[in-house]
């Protein structure tokens, strides 16, 4: 590749450019891919605590949902009356590029009941409370997962191109900047003795 390049003092200071280019490029991917990995993983860290969180408000809810049921039969008819969820807002945050999703859900008052409390009792209100913490989480780590999923894309992506700048980019500037110098250099020495050969002619004809 670096010998299909013609040998100029403009091609050369012309792959210095690119080369230097290429290692900047190379130092930015690596930073980023860094802070990307750093971001990624303290997400991670977070999404396992959210998941213990859920599974004991899970264990949590159906035990309640069981006491709910032994007092005032099945509850499904109650529940039909919860609207649906509504209330979700999607927003999104840059690190470093990269389009992390910010999930909100609109708080309910704890005492904001859809069913009759004539005909019910506090075991219900206890259901429901305790799944509307298991929303909340729910929502929580579907925030984190997807940031972990668009970082995990991103961090591949960033990795390839920083692949590509250190292992073909740069190597094929900088051999190419050691053909031109050696041709350059070559071209000079050959320049040189031409000359001298033609200040020794020209002294030997001198003093005839």
């Amino acid at each position: 590749m670096a010998q299909q390049v013609f040998p100029t003092k403009s091609n050369l200071m012309a792959t210095k450019k690119s080369l230097a280019l290429s290692k900047q490029g190379y130092e930015l991917m690596d930073r980023k891919r860094n802070i990307l990995v750093r971001e990624m993983m303290q997400l991670i860290d977070r999404a396992a605590e959210i998941q213990t969180k859920i599974e004991v408000a899970y264990s949590s809810a159906y035990r309640a949902l069981q006491r709910a049921n032994v007092t005032l039969g099945m509850v499904g008819k109650f529940a039909n009356s919860v609207p649906q969820e509504e209330g979700l807002q999607l927003e999104f945050r840059s690190v470093m590029g990269v389009e992390l999703p910010i999930v909100k859900l609109e708080s309910q008052q704890p005492t904001q009941f859809y069913y009759g409390l004539y005909s019910t009792n506090s075991q219900l209100d206890d259901v429901y409370e305790q799944f509307e913490e298991v929303k909340r989480l729910t929502v929580e780590l579907a925030e984190v997962e997807g940031s972990v999923y668009r970082l995990a894309v991103a961090i591949k992506k960033t990795q390839k191109r920083a692949n590509a700048l250190n292992n073909i980019m740069i190597p094929k500037f900088t051999a190419t900047i050691k053909f031109i110098t050696e041709a350059l250099e070559e071209k000079e020495r050959e320049e040189f003795s031409r000359l001298k050969v033609i200040k020794s002619q020209k002294d030997k004809a001198e003093q005839q």
